[in-house]
């Protein structure tokens, strides 16, 4: 089997993945919250974006290295934050970072993986990135910072998005408890999962290691959507630039004039997500919002988007709207859950090859400036 041929998009990478994950884990990496149109909302407003191909160009040799908040990065995307990525495979975590280091990614780890930072320390090399759900003892979150920077994370993201747990329903109905437990239901699905429930047998049921230190036997370490996080303001923004001497992102930015706002308060970057439709289902696409946002931060300031990106199209298409880094979470996810590091190999090779393709039709070498193709702009 090649890959190339039998799984050419990252849709076929998400229907082998479905049929490989027990409902409960699929329904967690799946769903968004509510009815799920936040999610939806981020996917139509992608569509709408049409760029326009350009005739008698030759053909350019794109290149998608690009510099961002000092770093040098090959690809204009990257590796998401994903709480419990470990659920979808053992050793996921690990299996992202590798790849990352090796296609010159940057790679996000998420403060409720089921890795610990200290467990990716030997393999993140200089592409590490580090989510933050602080912890709600100060000295806890102190702690925290100080092992994610020993472990070689240099930029550090604030989620800003989840002063409050969403009720996630599809996750609900799934049946998944946190932290997570093996009950009659979810054994008999896993049984329905032969590969993956082997997997997860040897590797052992994965937990929230990174906070394990700060629970006691009896208050085991619980994802953020249960476990007493500090819901993050201003004065924490604040406290974070005196506890982290590297770049500092705002994560989960929709409003402009709050990102002007976080602009003027010091933050290095931001962040223009919807959290996946997980968080609040009455919110818009992340893609609406991004163009909105890069006008009140003006031309220059780093921008990052994540939300139902599917295809390099999806990434040029995001570009074009004012980001200038895109992350994807469930899509790595997808490819782990299908084929291990193969599969986390096989999305950058699709997305960097679907990339290059519309580059060459747009008649760009640089992803930048795909700004210059919107359609919109031509007619």
């Amino acid at each position: 089997m090649m890959l190339d041929l039998d799984y050419p998009t990252l849709a076929d990478l998400r229907a082998r993945a479905k049929r490989r994950l027990p409902h409960f884990a699929w329904e967690y990496l799946d769903s968004g919250t509510g009815d799920d149109r936040a999610l939806r909302r981020s996917r139509e407003a992608l569509d709408e974006v049409i760029l326009a191909p350009q005739v008698l160009a030759g053909r350019p040799v794109p290149d998608l290295s690009t510099s961002f908040l000092g770093r040098r990065y090959a690809k204009p995307f990257g590796v998401s934050p994903v709480g419990m990525t470990g659920l979808f495979w053992p050793g996921a975590e690990v299996t992202l970072a590798k790849n990352a280091v090796k296609d010159g990614l940057p790679f996000g780890l998420s403060t409720v993986a089921a890795a610990s930072v200290e467990d990716l320390a030997p393999h993140v090399g200089d592409n590490g990135w580090f989510q933050l759900y602080p912890p709600a003892v100060p000295e806890h979150c102190e702690d925290l910072l100080k092992r994610a920077k020993a472990a070689g994370f240099h930029t550090l993201i604030l989620t800003v998005d989840v002063p409050g747990p969403s009720r996630r329903e599809r996750q609900r109905r799934g049946g998944l408890r946190t932290p997570p437990s093996i009950t009659p239901r979810l054994f008999f699905q896993s049984v329905l999962r032969p590969h993956w429930a082997l997997a997860v047998a040897k590797a052992g049921t994965p937990t929230v290691r990174g906070l394990a230190k700060y629970h006691s036997d009896n208050e085991p370490a619980r994802h953020v959507g249960l476990a007493p996080h500090a819901a993050p303001d201003w004065d924490m923004l604040k406290r974070l630039r005196d506890l982290w001497d590297g770049p500092i992102v705002a994560k989960g930015v929709l409003v402009p004039a709050e990102a002007k706002a976080l602009q003027e308060a010091g933050i290095d970057a931001i962040w223009v997500s919807n959290h996946g439709g997980r968080q609040f289902d009455g919110g818009p696409g992340a893609a609406t919002a991004l163009p909105l946002v890069r006008a009140a931060v003006g031309p220059d300031f780093p921008l990052i988007y994540d939300g139902a990106t599917e295809s390099g199209l999806d990434i040029l298409r995001a570009i074009a709207l004012g980001a200038d880094m895109v992350m994807l979470g469930r899509a790595w996810l997808w490819g782990v859950a299908a084929f291990g590091a193969e599969g986390a190999a096989h999305v950058t090779h699709i997305l960097t090859e679907d990339m290059t393709s519309g580059m060459i039709q747009m008649g760009v070498t640089r992803p930048a400036e795909v700004r210059t193709r919107l359609w919109d702009n031509l007619v």
